[in-house]
């Protein structure tokens, strides 16, 4: 691992500590270094500013380990996996909830789930004929409404179980994905 990983590890794990017990609209990047033994002209070497962390981190963390889960076969697990994320990140992810950080935490949702459905639709399209702004249109349709739970389910006090999130989810969007394409694809006909 290159220095310049271990320096943005050792910063984020900080960040993610302080967000703990403290908002993050209080955390300084003097509390981050302090609290990493690092000094500020370390930390601007690396970010913009703290925000830019916060997009680190979850671009990082989260988004790199759905990667494999884009296929049909797999995407619940893929979904799985953002719950698992969020619920296990619960302080952080409340944090950036309701805070100014929120673009990240909808960014990080919105690119991960497009990812994943745009690489579902991508599969099921195969052989068929259907424009890629239909599909871009279908894609960001379902990532809007899966972001949209995400969100709602946070604000509820993340009660209900990744698991049972997973199996409403999948009944719902059974067979859907390939019967929008379908009519997409006579849409073009």
């Amino acid at each position: 691992m290159s220095t310049s990983f271990l320096t943005k590890n050792a910063l984020a794990h900080s960040l993610k500590q302080l967000m703990e017990h403290t908002p993050l609209n209080k955390i300084t990047v003097k509390h981050l270094v302090d609290d990493c033994g690092l000094n500020r002209q370390t930390f601007y070497y690396h970010f913009q500013d703290i925000f830019e962390l916060l997009g680190w981190i979850y671009r990082t963390e989260a988004v790199e380990s759905i990667a494999k889960y884009r296929s049909y076969s797999t995407w619940t697990d893929g979904f799985y996996r953002i719950f698992c994320y969020i619920e296990s990140n619960r302080a952080f992810c409340y944090n950036t909830l309701d805070s100014l950080g929120r673009t990240h935490l909808d960014a990080y949702l919105y690119d991960v789930t497009n990812d994943l459905v745009m690489g579902v639709i991508q599969e099921l399209s195969a052989g068929m004929e259907v424009s890629g702004e239909d599909k871009r249109f279908i894609a960001n349709f379902y990532t809007l409404a899966f972001t949209g739970l995400v969100i709602q389910w946070m604000r509820g006090g993340m009660k209900d179980q990744p698991k049972y999130m997973i199996e409403q989810l999948s009944v719902l969007i059974e067979g859907n994905f390939t019967r929008a394409l379908h009519k997409y694809e006579k849409k073009l006909t």
